[in-house]
């Protein structure tokens, strides 16, 4: 095997996200591809991206990308529901780096999950409003009836740190969730990244003829069938390492970040905007 391939296997993975979301989506790919280095990025000082103009994400996204190639990453993750649901297009006209997102693998996971052919899928503001999960699961089986829900407050809910046993948590849930209920859905894409935290309680409250999508483990699985594909897995039978970049504020990602990653986070560090800005 030529030190060229071997090297190219060595590279990171790249992860990104407009905060610490995303950390759902790297504890999946640490936890099916134990190997592997990853590089995070999160970009916690313009956080939360699903309020903003498409223009704006776009502009975020490109800014993010190129932060990231600077470690010269062998894929990267668009870990970012909104990137994902609005600028993964742009992105991948722009660059040549392969890139995954969350939209299409968890929508893929819908349609092979529902019998009644009735998905819900629950997200931010944004990501509903695009229209992204709906395009790619109809563009998979256009028989399937869709109710997209936006579920807004799910996301301070989940950096709060309330249990799934919190009442508040509860009866968010059985607001949101009622017209699904109600519809006979049997799949639910969970359409952020900070929502596999409420997995549980979004079990107990659609019960269990409802298959509950968690994006996170469905984009580490379509990471790691891309890379074995392309003879791209990481084979060095060392301790991974894993690194953290934000933005702003690494002391709350540090507090908060435990519960996304599974895990404490070590090598976390905050950038400058001059080394972000001009990253390329």
């Amino acid at each position: 095997m030529s030190d060229s391939k071997t090297n190219g296997r060595n590279r990171p993975v790249a992860v990104f996200d407009s905060g610490l979301g995303g950390l759902t989506v790297t504890r999946a790919l640490a936890s099916l591809l134990p190997r592997e280095n990853i590089i995070y990025f999160g970009d916690t000082a313009r956080v939360p991206y699903g309020t903003k103009s498409e223009r704006t994400i776009r502009r975020y996204a490109v800014e993010d990308v190129n932060f990231v190639l600077r470690f010269e990453p062998k894929l990267i993750v668009v870990a970012c529901n909104t990137v994902s649901a609005i600028a993964m297009d742009h992105l991948r006209q722009t660059f040549r780096v392969p890139l995954i997102g969350v939209v299409e693998p968890g929508a893929r996971a819908a349609v092979s999950a529902t019998r009644r052919k009735r998905v819900g899928i629950i997200g931010t503001e944004a990501t509903i409003a695009s229209g992204a999960y709906q395009r790619a699961i109809r563009d998979l089986d256009s028989g399937i009836e869709i109710l997209a829900l936006s579920t807004p407050l799910l996301v301070p809910i989940t950096e709060e740190g309330r249990d799934c046993n919190d009442v508040v948590v509860k009866a968010a849930l059985k607001g949101y969730l009622a017209p699904l209920k109600d519809a006979g859905g049997d799949a639910l894409v969970l359409g952020c990244t900070h929502y596999p935290l409420l997995k549980d309680a979004l079990k107990n409250e659609m019960g269990d003829d409802v298959t509950v999508v968690d994006s996170a483990e469905e984009t580490a699985t379509e990471v790691r069938r891309f890379l074995d594909e392309k003879d791209m897995l990481c084979e060095t039978p060392s301790f991974p390492q894993y690194r953290f970049f934000v933005s702003d504020s690494s002391q709350r990602f540090l507090s908060i970040g435990r519960r996304f990653f599974g895990a404490d986070l070590v090598n976390v560090r905050e950038i400058s905007p001059d080394e972000f800005f001009f990253a390329k």
